[in-house]
């Protein structure tokens, strides 16, 4: 017989990947130049040119070596490197020992929630999250409870937070800079947050973990600082991908860091291999992993996308649009004039502009925008963003 959650999970498309395929078909039919595609998080800035040069150096190596097995959680020069890197930005201690190579973020996350997947264990997601988070928990036999997102600002509320813990309550994921707002949650907010999981902790009589998703916190605009959360919650698993800054989303390699202050962190280390070993999670690319090994100072040019989003909110706010402004990653979250976005979403189609409804993120009566796409699109795009305002103003 076949898991029929399984069978629903391969039938059911995420709306991102349907608006992005159906903007490729109909690309062909009226030119690329005259579809907007705002679905899909593809970086639209290259990778640093040292990342070509590393891979060419790394072509004229030894063959063998280059594409052999490593170590199931990864190159030791590879996960000195990250832990290095880690310890200068943060001020902490973080040793080889605590790094956990993946295959991008999304098995690193994975592989951490199975690891707290006891009997009856529970995640907390931050809505708006991001759209696989319930997929992840959910088939790794945790239930996913959600706190619904506060739509005037979109920060993160631990009074919020508090009422959906319960003595389940076993990882909280937090990711700042968010996808699908762009907001960057505060470090009072997240000191807050962490004074409540330290309250509750104490009272369930077992620690609730931060699982921190981090792929785009070195994409932070205005001065806007994400935090090193395990410098203000200790229990906290930091999960990381180089997809977004180094514009390496296709090469899919990433980690997993549990620093020594986490409680039982030895144990939590050892619990994460082994589910990454019982969902065939190990072993990431080689060649990745050496270029990632010198690479780990390497920070994205975000010039462009500062430009994309800033250039997209005003203009779309001088329109009539309500935006929530972005301080980092390259989202932007869009309110739907009558409050319906799946409908919303259906008017920008018929005008080739490709807006994903966030109800998927947890947030009904918005749309995402990836606002990394090119400065040219954006532009050729604002007489569709003009007239579909306008039809909903007669």
């Amino acid at each position: 017989m076949i898991d029929p959650i399984m069978l629903q999970h391969g039938k059911t498309k995420s709306a991102i990947r349907e608006l992005f395929e159906y903007g490729l078909r109909q690309a062909a039919i009226v030119g690329k130049e005259n579809v907007y595609d705002y679905s899909l998080g593809n970086p639209s800035v290259p990778p640093p040119p040292q990342i070509a040069e590393t891979i060419r150096s790394l072509a004229d190596s030894d063959a063998l070596s280059l594409h052999g097995y490593t170590p199931a959680r990864g190159d030791q020069a590879a996960r000195e490197a990250v832990a290095a890197d880690l310890s200068r930005r943060s001020g902490d201690n973080i040793r080889p020992e605590n790094i956990f190579f993946t295959c991008g973020a999304a098995p690193a996350i994975i592989s951490t929630l199975r690891a707290l997947a006891v009997e009856g264990a529970e995640t907390v997601l931050l809505a708006p999250y991001f759209s696989e988070y319930p997929v992840y928990a959910g088939t790794n036999g945790m239930k996913v409870v959600v706190v619904p997102a506060d739509t005037t600002d979109f920060q993160l509320h631990a009074d919020r937070v508090e009422q959906y813990l319960t003595p389940h309550t076993q990882a909280v994921i937090v990711n700042s800079p968010n996808n699908p707002s762009g907001v960057v949650y505060s470090r009072e907010a997240l000191s807050k947050l962490g004074a409540l999981l330290t309250r509750k902790s104490k009272e369930y009589g077992h620690p609730i973990y931060i699982v921190a998703d981090e792929p785009y916190r070195e994409l932070t605009y205005d001065g806007e600082d994400a935090p090193y959360i395990p410098a203000i919650y200790p229990n906290t698993v930091i999960c990381y991908s180089y997809s977004k800054s180094l514009s390496m989303p296709g090469e899919r390699i990433g980690y997993v860091c549990v620093p020594d202050c986490a409680a039982d962190s030895q144990e939590l280390y050892a619990a994460i291999a082994g589910a990454a070993r019982s969902l065939g999670h190990v072993c990431a690319p080689s060649m990745m992993q050496r270029i990632v090994a010198v690479s780990t100072a390497l920070r994205p040019d975000i010039a462009a996308y500062d430009r994309n989003r800033m250039r997209l909110y005003m203009e779309l706010s001088d329109m009539g649009y309500r935006c929530i402004k972005p301080r980092g990653a390259f989202y932007m979250l869009v309110e739907a004039p009558d409050g319906d976005s799946e409908g919303f979403s259906e008017k920008a189609k018929a005008l080739n502009l490709l807006l994903v409804p966030a109800d998927g993120f947890g947030c009904p009566g918005f749309v995402r925008l990836s606002t990394c796409v090119s400065y040219d699109m954006i532009l050729r795009s604002l007489p569709a963003f003009r007239k579909l305002m306008e039809a909903y103003r007669k």
